[in-house]
C-alpha cells in the first residue's frame, strides 16, 4: 500500500540503542506535547498527568528508579533524547470529571445548558469505581489511548520511540512524587533516535500475523 499512514506505522519500530547526541528540537517538542493534549479518552475524562523527562537532571532522576527492576531499559532513561511518563490518576471523581465538563463548555463544544445532563456521562467512571473510590484500571486504560496517539504522531515525524511497561512504578512514585501529585505511572515512552549501527531493530521489516487471521469482516 503507498498510503501515507501505512507507510508511517511501517517505519514505526521499538529502538533499542539511541543515538544520544541527537535531541529532538524544541519546535517538535510543543508539536508533541500538544498532541499529546489532544490525546482522546472515555468521556473526555482526560484521568492523567504526562511528565515529560528532558534535563539532564531529571535524567537522572528516571535513570534512578531502575536500581531495583528492569535494568534493561535503563539506558534509555539518559540515551533517549526524551522520556514522556504517562501516569493516571487512581481515583477519578464526579468532582474531577466537573472541570472537563467546564472545559467543554468554555471551548464551545458543549452548550451551556446541556453541561449537566453531560454529568451523567460519569457512569461509565462510576461503574467502575469500587468503595474505596479506586477506579485506576479504568483510567489506567487511558493512559493506552494517549500512548497509541502519540506513538503514531511520532512516526508520522519520523522520531523514533520506544514503550516501555518495564518500569518500577514504585520508585518512580516516590522520586516524582511531586510531579505527579497522586497519579500513578505504570507506562513511559522513550524518544529521540536510533544509533543505526548499533540498534538491532533497526532496518527490520515489520513481523506480524496475517491479515485474515486478524480482522474478521461480516
Amino acid at each position: 500500500m503507498s498510503e501515507q499512514i501505512i507507510k508511517d506505522l511501517h517505519s514505526r519500530y521499538t529502538v533499542k540503542k539511541y543515538d544520544q547526541t541527537k535531541r529532538i528540537s524544541a519546535e517538535d517538542m510543543a508539536i508533541i506535547k500538544e498532541a499529546l493534549r489532544l490525546s482522546p479518552s472515555s468521556i473526555n475524562s482526560q484521568p492523567w498527568k504526562f511528565i515529560v523527562i528532558e534535563s539532564d537532571q531529571a535524567k537522572q532522576r528516571l535513570h534512578d528508579t531502575f536500581a531495583n527492576n528492569f535494568q534493561f531499559n535503563q539506558p534509555h532513561a539518559k540515551q533517549a533524547s526524551h522520556t514522556i511518563l504517562f501516569a493516571y490518576d487512581p481515583k477519578f471523581t464526579k468532582e474531577k470529571f466537573a472541570k472537563r465538563v467546564d472545559a467543554e463548555v468554555s471551548s464551545g463544544h458543549l452548550p451551556a445548558d446541556m453541561a449537566e445532563s453531560f454529568m451523567g456521562a460519569y457512569a461509565f467512571a462510576d461503574m467502575h469505581t469500587d468503595e474505596q473510590g479506586f477506579n485506576g484500571n479504568w483510567t489506567k486504560a487511558q493512559v493506552y489511548l494517549a500512548l497509541g496517539n502519540i506513538m503514531h504522531v511520532l512516526a508520522r515525524m519520523g522520531i523514533a520511540s520506544t514503550p516501555m511497561e518495564g518500569v518500577d512504578k514504585d520508585l518512580i512514585g516516590e522520586i516524582f512524587a511531586d510531579e505527579l501529585d497522586g497519579h500513578v505511572c505504570e507506562v513511559a515512552l522513550a524518544m529521540g533516535y536510533s544509533d543505526e549501527a548499533e540498534d538491532y531493530n533497526f532496518g527490520k521489516p515489520k513481523a506480524r500475523l496475517a491479515l485474515e487471521e486478524l480482522v474478521t469482516v461480516l
